[in-house]
């Protein structure tokens, strides 16, 4: 591990809201690792800095990220929308693939995914928090755009 921070930014625009006022608690009670969440403005998720794709969840829901430092980012688009199948989601990557920061991933249906029952809250987190001396939120509560810094890696 080297000793550069690593910023991540916003991956959606929306309302940026604490991890643990995440209606599931796998990220409330931080299982996964620490981070934020966003209500998203729109469905367009973008790389949140320079990585490599090193997953693209079967159900589109969910995009696992390794940048620099190797900082392991996880974007989960809504709660339990692993149930909808793929459905309401495109991608525009796959695994192995290199990305830059404001690069398109994936778009979500956030209108379908409503429809169907399911909250649109998207969480981001360093799924190796531990790897890490800390991983702070720089921004929380509070309108974000894409590309708004909300957390930094030491």
């Amino acid at each position: 591990m080297g000793c550069e921070e690593v910023v991540i930014k916003a991956p959606v625009s929306g309302h940026l809201i604490d991890i643990k006022d995440v209606a599931d608690t796998v990220f409330s009670e931080k299982m996964l690792g620490n981070g934020i969440a966003i209500l998203p403005d729109s469905g367009e998720i973008y790389a949140p800095f320079d990585s490599i794709v090193e997953q693209v969840f079967e159900t589109k829901h969910a995009i696992l990220l390794c940048g620099d430092n190797n900082v392991m980012a996880l974007i989960h688009i809504g709660l339990n929308t692993v149930c909808l199948q793929g459905k309401g989601f495109e991608t525009f990557v796959k695994e192995g693939d290199t990305v830059k920061s404001g690069d398109l991933l994936i778009k979500a249906d956030l209108d379908f995914i409503k429809a169907n029952n399911y909250h649109t809250i998207t969480p981001i987190v360093v799924v190796n928090t531990n790897d890490y001396k800390e991983v702070c939120v720089i921004n929380n509560n509070e309108p974000a755009s894409v590309g708004t810094a909300i957390l930094r890696v030491k």
